[in-house]
């Protein structure tokens, strides 16, 4: 939980790099949120009459940015530069990818810090 909240602290920080367990938990956290919130939706029966989820959808348009910071971040974390987010499989395998040991030119190691 501790990942998420900094990663929502650091809302607009496009720059520095983002270690795998800050990126995958913000990932499992945001999809955890939104299940629990259609279940909800569902269960209450909230806008039963659209096909989507409404309030899934106004959750994810609050964490866009936030999603996008992480995502470019973690690009940051292998020292790729952050047009690399907008290829899929590539992105996927860079995101799962142990970030460059030591400084990069996007800052300093995250790991050496703990």
């Amino acid at each position: 939980m501790n990942y998420y909240l900094s990663v929502l602290k650091k809302y607009a920080v496009f720059s520095g790099r983002a270690r795998r367990a800050e990126y995958w938990y913000f990932v499992l956290f945001n999809i955890i949120i939104a299940l629990g919130l259609g279940l909800f939706e569902w269960f209450s029966g909230i806008a039963s009459g659209t096909d989507g989820s409404v309030l899934v959808s106004i959750y994810q348009l609050a964490i866009l940015i936030p999603s996008i910071a992480v995502g470019v971040r973690r690009m940051h974390d292998v020292n790729k530069s952050s047009w690399f987010i907008l290829i899929p499989i590539y992105n996927l395998i860079l995101a799962v990818t142990d970030g460059t040991k030591g400084d990069n030119k996007y800052g300093h190691d995250p790991k050496a810090v703990e």
